[in-house]
């Protein structure tokens, strides 16, 4: 491993990223409001890394194969360990869904070090960013209806049973209704939408550098 590119700025920002993991999910954890606050606030901190590393590699001219390995990793393990967290905090998110999203990332995850390993390099897509990009908003959401719902929310019976599309809003509810169900149901309708673009981009990402996988060609002597 290149130690000396390690302590590259943009590969220190990617490793504060997965330092602050631990410490978001001790404060994920405890359910008051003012612990789940600050895993709000490091959250976003740690976002906020991730555009940094970025943008830090392209003005210090520091770009690098670790660099486009250890970012979108970190992205990866921070995402995961937060689905993982809500799962465990929010029963009404099913574990398929962190099952779909934890299969694309090992994906990703393989195809890049096996594409290191070869010497290939590979791009994180446009759409890629996008999808990154709405994990981590949605996250932001459902960290502050988890803050503002508080732990102690009574939870209908229909939606304990698993009758999701009760939580949809009809004509006839007041707004008191409307609210106290996305507090309930918005955590579930956001991660189905992340599940979709995850496993979209996951497609994506399979069709376009399928050729990674491949053996390595050994050609006949003539």
């Amino acid at each position: 491993m290149n130690v000396r590119g390690l302590l590259e700025v943009p590969n220190l920002l990617s490793l504060l990223r997965i330092v602050l993991i631990p410490v978001f999910l001790y404060f994920i954890f405890i359910p008051t409001m003012e612990h789940r606050l600050w895993a709000l606030v490091i959250f976003i901190i740690a976002s906020v890394t991730d555009f940094l590393d970025g943008w830090s590699a392209r003005k210090l001219k520091q770009e690098s194969e670790l660099g486009k390995f250890l970012d979108p990793l970190a992205d990866k393990v921070l995402v995961i360990s937060t689905l993982v967290a809500f799962l465990l905090i929010d029963y009404l998110i099913p574990l398929w869904m962190i099952i779909v999203i934890i299969g694309r990332d090992v994906l990703v995850t393989v195809m890049r070090y096996v594409a290191v390993k070869k010497g290939m390099s590979i791009r994180t897509s446009r759409f890629g960013k996008i999808k990154t990009a709405f994990q981590m908003i949605s996250i932001l959401v459902i960290i502050m209806i988890f803050i503002v719902r508080g732990a102690n929310m009574t939870i209908p019976e229909e939606i304990m049973k698993g009758h999701y599309m009760s939580l949809v809003p009809a004509w006839s509810v007041t707004i008191s209704d409307m609210h106290d169900k996305w507090l309930i149901a918005g955590p579930y309708w956001l991660m189905l939408v992340v599940t979709i673009l995850t496993a979209w981009s996951g497609i994506r990402y399979l069709v376009f550098n399928w050729r990674v996988l491949l053996p390595p060609y050994k050609g006949k002597d003539k």
